[in-house]
């Protein structure tokens, strides 16, 4: 809405910060934060009111493993607080953002998209419909439908690159061709789940999504400016600088959440945010062609999810498990590590690794 203000700035000078990309990604975060903090007491009591509380399930393998106190420990704190984030950052992006430029439109349909999929998964585990929510192999669908779609739409655009560029390594560049399609639904679906799966412990998951965010602000901004990607030596993305609007959106309501579901947390929030903000966090990076680079700078959710798949896939054809429980967050659970002590440790990884993906800027 204030973007489209700039046009009259002829008339009314001071109109014409609107136009700023800086300015108006910093009033995206402060809106999304405050957005979060002013309204998220009362959110979360209308939750507990609808009976929205976290179910753990008490029986199996998992529950064995994670030990009853843990699974006792989060009982009845409310979840779908991905709620707040989602419309946070919606009601940023309407006030703050370009709804004329593609990637925005794109990225706004992706963050809808998954976080309906997420509510849906976790309305039918709280309503008592299923106490394991949405079959997984019917929330994959709805994942690849859209992820489908998306990669359609980019491949289609003339202006696309089907290359990815070789983090680190200065004129390797890999030609995709058609198979970009194929990567570009990975990515999407694979970054959504990695955020879910990492999602178990009050604060890490939306710890380590705003070091991701803010990382790619930077990485948008820089791409869709002509003379910042020029000096860089990274492919300029026309139009791409309206995504650190998107980024700073995110950030903000990262830190609002986080004021919530720092531990011990009061709210969680549920596949409906965890769904959304990984599709998110994926998709951003493609549109400004940071594809491989994305699993430097979330190597914390790269991490999650791969050891689950190494757990699955060891327990599948040898019968024995590498780790004591997966993710890897509940093996360090079952080594004694106290949950802050995990959490802040890998904020700390997270950190590092968004360094070390800056630094990619000049060492190629």
């Amino acid at each position: 809405m204030f973007y489209f203000l700039s046009q009259f700035s002829s008339d009314i000078s001071g109109l014409n910060i609107f136009r700023y990309i800086t300015f108006r990604a910093g009033m995206a975060a402060v809106t999304t934060f405050l957005i979060s903090v002013v309204i998220g007491p009362w959110f979360i009591r209308k939750l507990k009111e609808w009976n929205f509380g976290e179910k753990p399930v008490t029986g199996g393998g998992r529950a064995e493993a994670l030990g009853a106190a843990h699974l006792e420990s989060k009982r009845n704190i409310p979840t779908m607080g991905g709620i707040l984030i989602v419309g946070s950052i919606l009601a940023a992006m309407l006030l703050w953002g370009n709804l004329k430029n593609p990637y925005v439109l794109l990225t706004l349909m992706t963050m809808l998209w998954l976080g309906g999929v997420g509510f849906a998964d976790d309305y039918i585990k709280l309503s008592g419909m299923n106490k394991n929510g949405m079959r997984c192999r019917t929330k994959l669908l709805w994942q690849l439908f859209l992820a489908t779609i998306v990669s359609f739409y980019i491949y289609m655009r003339p202006e696309v690159m089907t290359t990815l560029d070789v983090p680190f390594l200065k004129g390797v560049i890999l030609d995709l061709g058609i198979f970009y399609i194929l990567f570009v639904m990975a990515v999407v679906v694979g970054t959504s789940n990695a955020v879910n799966l990492t999602d178990g412990l009050d604060g890490l998951a939306i710890g380590c999504t705003l070091f991701v965010a803010l990382t790619l602000g930077v990485l948008s901004y820089v791409s869709g400016h002509t003379g910042f990607s020029q000096y860089l030596l990274i492919p300029y993305i026309e139009g791409a600088g309206e995504l650190t609007v998107f980024c700073a959106a995110m950030a903000g309501a990262s830190l609002g959440f986080l004021w919530f579901n720092s531990h011990p947390a009061e709210v969680f929030m549920g596949d409906v945010g965890a769904l959304a903000l990984g599709g998110t966090l994926g998709i951003i990076a493609v549109f400004i062609k940071k594809e491989l680079l994305l699993v430097v700078l979330g190597g914390v959710f790269v991490w999650e999810a791969l050891s689950v798949m190494i757990q699955v896939a060891s327990f599948k054809t040898t019968g024995r498990r590498i780790f004591l429980c997966s993710p890897f967050h509940h093996h360090l659970q079952k080594i004694n590590w106290k949950e802050s002590k995990i959490v802040i440790r890998f904020w700390i990884v997270g950190i590092i690794l968004a360094m070390l993906t800056l630094t990619t800027l000049k060492i190629r």
